[in-house]
């Protein structure tokens, strides 16, 4: 098709990285005539972010960014990424540029929150043995655990950290959560080694950053009680993943949970899938259905802002990696 001539041409240019199939492509019909709207992938977007104004990550797993922002040529004045998480589009050009990055804060709580609490479940009920019982035809009675008069740590205080604390404790477990700095309601990092040591539960919420990153390590697992379980909903590299089969190996805790890993997808030789108490599932706990519309909607609801000139919302602290105040 060809491009509109520069006389009809719309001023504003929206570059859309990733979309490649079989992901669909975020709703933008919306900018028809108002904006120009260009796609592009790892291999040409260093060529064309210079066009832009704005820029769309909807490829949140993607690095693309961080490679080519350091680049010739002008920046977008906005980058917004259909993420919670900005790590993999953070460096320090971004960083120390002018332009505004915002996050897709807001979409995935409640519906993490609920894929923690079935995970904190189908451990203390013992569903995963229930469910290999029944393959192998085998009737075997056994004694469940309860949640309610239990434990938490979640570690994590923004919004995912915090939908996940409700939700345990509409189960009726004791939430302790833990975020970077003390304020009400909050409890400050200096206290998280000694709250580990209390937890039935320990989820980890927390953003990627250089102070979180391999936070749970060998010392972290070996502070956890033996019935502890841990579950991590945040980001893979949170996690020392050699040191929590080894925790899970040696019995030091009862159970975990990984949605998220240090390398994604997790290859087929990797012993997370063979190790005992583990359970794997593939970055899924915010995909519920249509999270995808959410996240276009949630673009254009930003975009009009932008376009009026009006603050925008979701705007992450580039130095922290996350938006601040919550």
């Amino acid at each position: 098709m060809p491009e509109p001539s520069s006389s009809s041409r719309p001023e504003t240019t929206v570059l859309v990285l990733g979309a490649t199939p079989p992901t669909p492509p975020p709703r933008l019909g919306a900018l028809t005539g108002r904006a120009r709207v260009l796609h592009a992938d790892e291999t040409t977007l260093a060529a064309r972010l210079p066009l832009a104004d704005a820029l769309l990550v909807w490829d949140f797993a993607s690095d693309a960014v961080r490679r080519a922002w350091p680049g010739e040529g002008p920046r977008p004045r906005w980058v917004h990424t259909a993420s919670a998480g900005v790590d993999h589009l953070m460096c320090p050009e971004l960083a120390a540029s002018d332009t505004v990055v915002t996050n897709a804060r807001g979409v995935f709580d409640q519906p993490i929150a609920e894929y923690v609490a079935a995970l904190v479940l189908a451990m203390a009920k013992d569903l995963p043995r229930t469910l290999e019982l029944q393959r192998e035809r085998s009737w075997r009675h056994r004694e469940s655990g309860r949640v309610a008069g239990t434990r938490a740590c979640v570690v994590g205080s923004g919004p995912i950290g915090r939908a996940v604390a409700g939700t345990l404790k509409a189960l009726g477990i004791t939430v302790a959560l833990v975020g970077r700095a003390e304020r009400p309601g909050v409890h400050g990092g200096a206290e998280l080694d000694r709250l580990l040591t209390r937890a039935d539960w320990v989820v980890c919420a927390a953003p990627l950053t250089d102070e979180t990153r391999g936070m749970f390590d060998a010392r972290r697992f070996g502070l956890m009680q033996p019935s502890a379980r841990f579950v991590n909903i945040g980001r893979g590299p949170l996690v020392v993943e050699a040191d929590l089969v080894a925790a899970l190996s040696k019995r030091w805790i009862a159970g975990a949970a990984l949605d998220v890993f240090a390398h994604e997808p997790l290859p087929a030789d990797s012993p997370l899938w063979t190790t005992p108490g583990l359970l794997v599932s593939p970055h899924m706990s915010g995909d519920t259905v249509g999270w995808r519309d959410e996240l276009g909607a949630q673009f254009m609801e930003l975009y009009e802002d932008w376009a009026a000139g009006r603050p925008l919302r979701n705007v992450v602290d580039k130095e922290r990696g996350y938006v601040p105040g919550h």
